[in-house]
This record gives C-alpha cells, sequence and structure tokens, in this order.
C-alpha cells in the first residue's frame, strides 16, 4: 500500500497507461481480463479504490476524497510525466468522472462503464447485498465453501455471490475477515448511489469520453444525457447488447474491443 492508502498492481511493460476504477464491492483485479487484453499495447494500472481490497478504510465515502486519492496517487506514480487514460465502472466510474472534473490534467481519455453522473436514488438491491453480507456469521465459517453455502439463503444467484466472496479474506490470525468496511458502505450508500459533487455546478472536462452502457440496465438513460453532454461535451455513447450493469464481466470480448478502438486509436 502506498502513501496515500492506495493499492494498485501495474499490468503490462510498454505502452500508454489505462488506470481502472472498479465499482461497489470490487477491486482492481476485476479487470484483468481487460487488462490482459491490451496488452502489449498499453499498460493497465488496477487501483483498489478506499474501503475495497487491499487499499485503507476512510471515515466517510466522498468522492471528492476518493478522487483526490486517486489524484495523489497517479501524480506519484504512473502520471508523473503525463496524463493517462482512466476507465471506471459504477462506483468507480462516478470517481473517475469527478477525478476528470477535478484534475482534467491528469486524465488524457475517460471511459465510463454503466453509470451517470446524477444519481438513481436507488439503494435497495445493494442495500440488500451489503446488509447480506454483514449478517453471514463469520464465527459459523471455516472455509469459502461455508460462506457460499449460508450466503446462498440470501443471494440465491452462483455468480453474484462468487463475486461477493472475493472480499472474504483470512486475516493474520487465519481467521477469514471482510476486507471491505461493510459497515461505512452500508451507511454512506445514499452518497455512493447519489450525485457525483459537480452536477449543481460549472465544470466541465473537455476531453473524449466514452460512455459504455449496458443494454439491460437503465443506469445510463437519455434523460440523464444532457446532464452527461454538459460535463463531458465530447461524449460518445455505445451500448452493449445482451449485458446489464457489469459489461466488462459478461461480455468482457466486446468491452476490450471497444476500450482497444476508443483509447488506442491514434
Amino acid at each position: 500500500m502506498s502513501e496515500d492508502g492506495l493499492h494498485s498492481t501495474l499490468v503490462g511493460e510498454q505502452g500508454p497507461v489505462v488506470v481502472f476504477l472498479h465499482g461497489l464491492f470490487g477491486r482492481g483485479r476485476n479487470f484483468g481480463t481487460a487488462a490482459k487484453a491490451l496488452q502489449p499495447d498499453a499498460r493497465a494500472l488496477l487501483v483498489d479504490l478506499p474501503n475495497h481490497g487491499s487499499s485503507a478504510w476512510t471515515e466517510r465515502v466522498d468522492y471528492g476524497e476518493m478522487a483526490a486519492a486517486v489524484a495523489r496517487h497517479l501524480r506519484a506514480g504512473v502520471a508523473a510525466e503525463g496524463p493517462v487514460h482512466v476507465v471506471g465502472h459504477s462506483m468507480g466510474g462516478k470517481t473517475a468522472m469527478t477525478l476528470a472534473l477535478d484534475h482534467p490534467e491528469l486524465v488524457d481519455r475517460l471511459v465510463v462503464e454503466d453509470v451517470s453522473p446524477g444519481g438513481t436514488g436507488e439503494v435497495g438491491e445493494f442495500e440488500h447485498l451489503l446488509g447480506a453480507l454483514s449478517r453471514l456469521d463469520l464465527s459459523q465459517v471455516d472455509s469459502l465453501g461455508d460462506a457460499d453455502r449460508l450466503l446462498a439463503v440470501e443471494v440465491p444467484q452462483p455468480t453474484l455471490r462468487g463475486f461477493l466472496l472475493q472480499n472474504l479474506r483470512p486475516d493474520r490470525a487465519g481467521d477469514l475477515t471482510w476486507q471491505p468496511n461493510l459497515d461505512l458502505l452500508l451507511r454512506d450508500l445514499a452518497t455512493i448511489t447519489g450525485d457525483i459533487p459537480h452536477v449543481g455546478g460549472d465544470s466541465s472536462f473537455d476531453g473524449p469520453v466514452l460512455w459504455v452502457a449496458g443494454a439491460e440496465s437503465d443506469y445510463v438513460s437519455d434523460e440523464q444525457e444532457p446532464l452527461m453532454r454538459r460535463l463531458f461535451p465530447q461524449t460518445r455513447r455505445v451500448t452493449v447488447k445482451g449485458a446489464t450493469h457489469w459489461v466488462h464481466s459478461q461480455k468482457p470480448e466486446v468491452f476490450a474491443q471497444v476500450l482497444r478502438r476508443f483509447l488506442l486509436a491514434p
């Protein structure tokens, strides 16, 4: 972990840097497939955002503070000599938008995956999932298999359970514990699903921006497009058929192709 409290992994040896910012319940390595697909033409920095993965916990969730932490991390590392490309999904997408608006000198091209700058006000599904993880009695869990069996009562979808259980890791004593700060994330869920800080302001980012939406998701809507274009005038939209909110994991080949065309084009 670096001095700014963030953990990251650099993948690849040459080419421009693409910084990946994950969503709620995620971690940097969720973008490992996309990172490999960009090689050997680009490097990828896989970042664990605050309160997730191996990064430090904080006192609150705040997109401005998260973007500032990422900015410090980039300035001290891969962006020391110039701007980088940034890809953000969901919560990471809002962090990436805030980063581009607050620190435009660090961002060359921006990709936002299935999230809008304006909040949806919908916390029900995420509240249920955070609650399900918090209610899991880890004193009764000796293995990931035990956790999977117990969590299935509240989360019947195997793929979703697998995604959530990636966050269960042994501590120094060997006991399983959650890496994300579940209590904080549940408390500040309205902030996570709410507006980015600039919705009511007059800031804008003038660099190229690509929105990648899932055709079976409603997080990027026509109603949000005027706000998207006010904040990000050079906005383009791509909708991926057969994908819901997790485009990068459901349609990895299409997602990688979209990234290559947008980020690595001359």
